[in-house]
């Protein structure tokens, strides 16, 4: 605590100081500490949010100018400025986002009365208001709601918004939303700032969407292997892919180029008897073939189609490991780069 700080807080009455050094204490006992409003949130229901935090995070509510002594006496000046209303103090051992979520999710609707603020935009749903014929029906349409009386009840025709964001609630409203039981405001502790480590974090830095944050972690993983692919640069992920793609590619040249290689033998003899019966098949002339291939019914798209599914179980195996090739890849790939690659490998 500095000179000057210490000088004020001597000035201060005991039960003041005494405060102050609860304050401060809660400040030095955690790594976030933060301020959160709680105006319009009932006593009770303050004491069970107090509750509720209980083993995740502490509030404690004091005198705003206290509060502000005790964040200036721990250099955490940031806050002060957020000291503004009915506001309270919370610190946690958890991280900013996971006590943003944990506040908003405490929050419940509650009604919302004359002279208030509208949150949101407030729209009375389509639909049967339940309520009998009778004056109510005047009632909504003078705060904007497309409502009529049909089948014995009074309908609302369709979703009316009846107040924008950021409007004042009037009394003719406030009676009509809680006639039909609508809460368009949410009653909780709204977190307005926190410091954690050093830095301060707005609710706009902390409202994140989880899913889309997971998805868009999936996404670039996904890219990234696929350029460690596309780079041959051998991972614990990628190599077994690599691997694959190596092996599918060696046996694609090896048949190609009729290499006579022990493992390739039987697909090599495979394919030539398919030729072989389907080079047969196109000689009308049976006494000019051996006995053993007079009669074969082999049509001539069969060789073909060997040839054409090595080539498109080579293609499967690249397209699988190549997702994410350019244009300008393929391109290289045209203009001899597997010639050269040929050229090496054969001398």
């Amino acid at each position: 605590m500095s000179a000057e700080a210490e000088r004020k807080t001597q000035n201060l009455p005991q039960w003041k100081k005494e405060e102050v050094d609860e304050l401060a204490e809660l400040i030095e006992s955690y790594e976030s500490v933060g301020i959160v409003g709680i105006a319009g949130i009932p006593s009770k229901q303050l004491q069970d949010m107090r509750r509720d935090l209980h083993g995740t995070a502490e509030l404690r509510v004091s005198r705003n100018t206290l509060q502000v002594r005790a964040l200036e006496d721990a250099g955490l000046g940031d806050l002060v400025e957020h000291v503004e209303g009915q506001v309270g103090l919370v610190g946690t051992n958890d991280n900013p986002f996971a006590l943003y979520k944990e506040l908003e999710a405490s929050k419940t609707p509650a009604p919302i009365n004359e002279g208030e603020v509208a949150p949101n935009d407030i729209v009375i749903p389509e639909g049967d208001t339940g309520v009998d014929p009778g004056p109510f029906v005047g009632e909504l349409q003078s705060v904007g709601a497309n409502a009529r009386i049909e089948d014995g009840s009074i309908q609302v025709m369709e979703d009316s918004t009846v107040l924008e964001a950021g409007e004042e609630v009037s009394a003719d409203l406030s009676n009509v939303l809680n006639e039909l039981g609508i809460e368009p405001k949410e009653v909780g502790l709204d977190l307005r700032a926190v410091v954690a480590e050093g830095t301060l974090f707005d609710p706009e830095d902390l409202d994140i969407d989880v899913d889309a944050y997971e998805s868009d972690i999936a996404t670039a993983a996904a890219r990234a292997r696929n350029l460690s692919i596309n780079a041959t640069f051998p991972t614990a992920s990628t190599a077994p892919t690599l691997i694959a793609k190596a092996t599918g590619e060696a046996k694609s040249l090896g048949l190609q180029a009729a290499i006579e290689d022990e493992a390739l033998m039987p697909d090599l003899v495979s394919k030539a008897d398919a030729q072989l019966r389907a080079l047969a098949a196109q000689i009308d002339d049976e006494e000019a073939l051996p006995e053993e291939l007079q009669g074969v019914e082999a049509p001539a798209a069969q060789a073909d189609a060997d040839d054409e599914g090595e080539e498109e179980s080579t293609d499967d195996q690249e397209a699988e490991a190549d997702e994410a090739d350019t244009d300008d890849d393929d391109d290289d790939d045209e203009d001899g780069g597997g010639g050269e690659g040929l050229g090496a490998m054969f001398g």
